[in-house]
């Protein structure tokens, strides 16, 4: 039996699998020995392959029967080791080899949370398309989604909400992941986040429609800058700096029922006299993109809010301009 041992109480099998030494790992193997010993820290062969992004060793290791969800004293697993170095070959390899996605370690974070916090899309992609639980709350009870508010990753927010969460989990200090947004300053996320929970509702309001319309649309939930939504987009930005008074962004939202924590996640930035303009506006494009998902008129929606708010006479303006012939030069200076 092969028993060189380091300091860290590596054996020759942690060594060869820690420097990648894969030809040295494949001898040791054939000698015969516990594929699953632990160092000091409990770290087996397979997490230290894992770790070093030695992928063919990882694949020995595994062929030759090592353990792929054991775990270290701080309840690491490969996976996590993984997501904390962004190999997403290893990942790969480690999910095909049936590796418990959702194990958390010490810190009850999966390594979902992990993926998120080192800030690797791939790796978060990987996870979401093998159906981890995004809803696990870590230890500071915050779940993927609120480490992406947290540090404003745009990206691998749009991913989760995309892929479905609970957008009502509160983590130690109460807040949900919008209330985690707005806090940090990130507005974009912050206005991701209310466009994904209107979506959500009216999905669940439309389950008897066509419900895969929205997916041939690539959901996004990310600020619009295409150039067919240019006009209607210019639109709000006249009605929100020119025309709506102050408070009346408010009753709009209400009106199309915009929820407390939306309107208060909106008016948390730009505080002072003429804030009230950014905040119709950033109301306004959370709207005018649950209403071009839905396929709806936004004119035509528009107009019955302004006119439900008690603004007839504004309704009536525009739809007049931002109706007039798409063609011309003054569709983008309506109003």
């Amino acid at each position: 039996m092969l028993r060189l041992i380091s300091i860290e109480e590596n054996t020759a099998l942690h060594l060869a699998a820690k420097n990648g030494h894969c030809s040295v790992l494949q001898k040791i193997i054939e000698v015969g020995v516990d594929l699953d010993e632990k160092n000091f820290e409990g770290l087996t062969c397979l997490h230290l392959a894992a770790e070093g992004g030695h992928s063919d060793c990882v694949k020995l290791l595994l062929e030759a029967g090592a353990d792929v969800n054991a775990q270290t004293q701080k309840k690491m697993n490969c996976l996590h080791y993984t997501a904390l170095r962004g190999h997403e070959e290893i990942a790969r390899i480690l999910l095909d080899a049936g590796i418990h996605t959702n194990a958390v370690n010490h810190q009850n974070a999966s390594a979902t949370h992990i993926a998120v916090l080192q800030n690797f899309p791939a790796m978060v992609k990987l996870f979401i398309d093998a159906e981890c639980d995004l809803d696990i709350p870590d230890n500071r009870l915050q779940t993927a989604l609120h480490i992406a508010a947290e540090h404003g990753r745009q990206d691998i927010a749009e991913m989760i909400l995309i892929a479905g969460v609970n957008l009502k989990q509160t983590d130690k200090q109460g807040k949900t992941s919008l209330d985690v947004a707005a806090r940090g300053n990130h507005i974009n996320v912050a206005d991701m986040i209310i466009k994904a929970d209107r979506f959500y509702k009216w999905e669940k309001d439309n389950l008897n429609s066509d419900s895969d319309s929205w997916v041939a649309k690539r959901l996004t939930f990310k600020q619009d800058h295409r150039l067919e939504t240019q006009h209607i987009r210019s639109v709000m930005w006249r009605l929100a700096t020119k025309y709506l008074k102050p408070g009346e962004w408010k009753k709009l939202a209400h009106y199309w029922k915009f929820t407390d924590a939306h309107v208060r996640a909106i008016e948390q930035q730009w505080t002072g006299t003429k804030s009230y303009r950014e905040h119709g506006h950033r109301m306004l494009l959370i709207w005018l993109h649950g209403v071009i998902t839905a396929g709806e008129n936004p004119i035509k929606g528009l107009y019955e809010g302004l006119v439900g708010i008690g603004r007839r006479d504004l309704a009536e303006s525009i739809r007049k301009k931002a109706n007039a012939d798409s063609a011309s030069p003054r569709k983008c200076t309506v109003m």
